[in-house]
């Protein structure tokens, strides 16, 4: 008599899933970044996790084996490579033609907010500006790939663009940008992970422009953009949304002393008409704004 082969357990799976009437996980991929600490990295995939876990669809999420800048994990979803499947940055213009957004800012709009990291022999280089052609004579640090620095020169604010992410921190120790202006998001961790260079965080100005973090996918995966709203929604009715943010974020306007800033407004010409601006619920405000 013939035997019949052993089945791997691997292929075991889907046969109890499917006596189950489940259907196996898809694989989610979303793009190892070039920071080496990623301040804003355990909020984003713990929100996602979140949220495909209410999608209705199971999804197993994992990190790309390649760390990827911003423009090479779009132009791999784009071309539906297989490398990576969402990623999470500021909306452009371009970047919603490119890619699908899911229009929810998952930051609830703090990455408009910006504060700066100088260089800690310069505290007081900010304290008198009050005026965009006052900070025009300073120099900033961006990435190259950032829609910040096309919203920065569009204000008619100088720009030095950078090619790598830490770069830009070893051109504000050297003395090559004057200030390097970070969403509140990611100031103090920036910061703190950077210690062993001359940096400090300057306590007199924030930056706020009008912007928007949105998780963007494939144009050709219509059903991955509408499960990941679908989860976000039903994050945003529990009051989940709003529990995890608090937590990762709640204390940002406390310890950078918003209230306590002088704010200059810049435009944001790149906005997408579609942002949802009017539903209030969406986004942040810190008190006394």
């Amino acid at each position: 008599m013939q035997r019949r082969p052993l089945l791997k357990l691997a292929a075991l799976w889907p046969l109890g899933a499917a006596a189950a009437g489940k259907s196996p996980p898809l694989p989610l991929v979303y793009p190892r970044h070039q920071a080496i600490d990623d301040p804003q990295q355990g909020y984003v995939t713990a929100l996602l996790q979140q949220a495909l876990a209410r999608s209705g669809q199971a999804y197993a999420l994992r990190r790309s084996a390649l760390r990827m800048v911003q423009t090479r994990a779009m132009q791999e979803i784009a071309t539906a490579s297989g490398s990576v499947d969402v990623v999470w940055t500021m909306t452009s213009r371009a970047r919603e033609t490119q890619l699908l957004p899911v229009r929810i800012p998952i930051d609830r709009g703090l990455i408009g907010w910006r504060v700066a990291l100088i260089h800690a022999r310069q505290p007081q280089l900010l304290r008198d500006v009050r005026s965009i052609a006052a900070l025009a004579r300073l120099s900033a640090g961006q990435m190259r790939d950032w829609p910040d620095s096309a919203i920065l020169q569009a204000n008619g604010l100088r720009l030095d663009t950078s090619s790598t992410y830490e770069g830009l921190f070893q051109q504000l120790a050297a003395g090559r940008i004057d200030y390097f202006p970070r969403s509140v998001i990611e100031a103090q961790s920036e910061l703190a992970s950077h210690a062993q260079l001359p940096l400090a965080l300057d306590t007199h100005l924030v930056i706020s422009y009008p912007a928007a973090l949105y998780f963007f996918v494939g144009r050709h995966r219509p059903e991955l953009a509408r499960h990941i709203e679908t989860g976000l929604e039903k994050m945003l009715a529990d009051g989940s949304f709003a529990q995890l943010f608090q937590r990762h974020f709640g204390r940002l306007a406390q310890g950078l002393k918003l209230p306590h800033r002088y704010v200059l407004e810049l435009a944001n010409p790149d906005l997408p008409e579609e942002t949802p601006l009017a539903r209030k619920a969406l986004w942040y405000r810190p008190k006394h704004y």
